[in-house]
């Protein structure tokens, strides 16, 4: 069943006129007809079926009705905060970390990366991921979208306050590191904020490595392979949905 999202609390009973977006999508791409029922999410992340009561080209009603709303999402809020790679990957990255859970993503600038973000474009980068990782959250049925945001440099990323914080450093790797990671997560308790940092295809510069520590961030290894950008949060994310919601 197609699932959306709502951007004001619900209850059963309530009548609401769907966005343009939504409706486009339901009654004009997926040719919904009155009658018909898709799932939505409020703003508090509580489940509703929605009969479709009127539609048209432009605009759409339903009708909801509260259900059981299942655990989908991570007991922990994860940020993954990844050096800024280069061409798509960063929308790859952004589709596939919303399946897996993520809470928020922030691209930084990293002292290796190799794509830049002009100042100017920021707003317009971050507005299309956001989009991505709003539908990604929608066809991955999750309760909650995660936010997308932009740090021009690491040291602002750790500015803000987490209850757990990893590097994910391939020199960890190397040297055939292979419990940090399984403690680090092992340690978080429900509730908690995680930050997983990882770097661009250039990799983690020492400078970054130190900032990390120094802020109290674990350096952890993936495995004894070494992991592309891209690769290395989806690593993260299914390690921690393994160890937290598969026991």
């Amino acid at each position: 069943m197609q699932r959306y999202f709502l951007e004001t609390p619900q209850q059963t009973g309530d009548h609401v006129t769907l966005s343009a977006a939504t409706t486009h999508h339901w009654v004009t791409v997926l040719r919904a007809q009155v009658g018909d029922v898709a799932e939505f999410v409020d703003a508090t992340a509580h489940l509703f079926y929605g009969e479709l009561l009127t539609a048209d080209a432009t605009a759409a009603t339903v009708a909801l009705t509260a259900v059981p709303t299942p655990a989908v999402e991570l007991p922990a809020a994860v940020t993954i905060a990844c050096g800024l790679p280069k061409q798509e990957k960063a929308e790859w990255i952004t589709q596939k970390a919303t399946e897996l859970g993520v809470t928020h993503i922030v691209f930084f600038g990293a002292d290796w990366s190799v794509a830049k973000w002009q100042p100017n474009k920021v707003a317009k980068k971050v507005a299309r991921l956001t989009k991505v990782a709003h539908g990604a959250a929608e066809q991955s049925h999750r309760l909650r979208r995660p936010t997308v945001t932009y740090a021009p440099t690491l040291k602002a990323v750790l500015a803000t306050p987490y209850a757990h914080r990893v590097m994910a450093y391939e020199e960890s790797a190397k040297q055939g590191e292979h419990s940090a990671l399984k403690a680090s997560l092992q340690a978080v308790a429900p509730q908690d904020s995680v930050l997983a940092i990882f770097g661009p295809e250039g990799g983690i510069s020492p400078a970054e490595v130190a900032t990390a520590q120094a802020a109290g961030a674990t350096l952890v290894g993936l495995g004894p392979r070494i992991l592309r950008t891209e690769t290395a949060p989806l690593y993260f994310l299914t390690a921690a949905s393994v160890l937290w919601e598969l026991r």
